[in-house]
């Protein structure tokens, strides 16, 4: 008999943890400190890559920590959001625009997804395209896209404290918002695509039972 393996202390698991730390400790200062919230944050979201290799490297991938992952970069756009809604309050609409999108998107993608197991063929399969093949192959892509994204909401927090450097006539953080506003606004694009697809799925399921259940009756 094996024994029972404790996936909570698997080590991408507990890299997670330090994630979530590091994130609530950036929350904590986002509109006091921008120093000590910027290298939390930065942190935080470059662990995010060594747990996926540790996970990889130790054989220790399990849902927990996925979903563990996924929600940690959720909430942690989400707050970056949140701060940035006070600092521009103009703005508002968009920032808010911006998460309802994100988060409404990502939950529906993600609960079809399991709720259709792939038992049809009548599911649209978004690899199917060129485009979104090439999003969920290469990691390299899947990191730049995301890295962007980011890279936006950061420049934008950044820019509220400080111009930081200056090159050729343009600070720093202006140059970097300027350069990944594109790559948000593209991912932004693709989320919504992620949340139609969804939909249509979803309504596979719907019909599929509503069949079966016809046919009890």
């Amino acid at each position: 008999m094996t024994k029972s393996e404790n996936i909570f202390l698997f080590v991408p698991n507990i890299i997670g943890y330090g994630r979530v730390i590091l994130a609530i400790i950036s929350f904590y200062f986002m509109t006091t400190n921008y120093i000590i919230a910027s290298w939390c944050y930065i942190i935080s979201a470059l662990l995010d890559a060594i747990d996926g290799y540790a996970a990889r490297y130790f054989n220790q991938g399990t849902k927990f920590g996925a979903m563990l992952d996924q929600l940690t970069d959720r909430i942690g756009t989400m707050c970056l959001l949140a701060a940035l809604c006070t600092f521009y309050p103009s703005y508002s609409f968009w920032f808010q625009l911006s998460m309802a999108i994100d988060i409404s998107c990502h939950w529906i993608y993600l609960h079809t997804s399991l709720l259709q197991g792939k038992t049809s063929h009548k599911f649209i399969d978004m690899s199917e395209n060129p485009i979104m093949r090439l999003y969920y192959t290469n990691r390299k892509v899947l990191f730049f896209m995301c890295a962007g994204n980011e890279a936006f909401y950061a420049a934008l927090y950044l820019l509220f404290f400080t111009e930081g450097p200056t090159f050729v006539g343009i600070s720093l953080f202006r140059l970097v918002m300027y350069l990944s506003a594109p790559i948000a606004f593209i991912k932004a694009a693709i989320s919504l695509l992620h949340g139609y697809i969804s939909c249509i799925n979803l309504s596979i399921i719907d019909l599929k039972e509503r069949q079966e259940h016809s046919k009890l009756n």
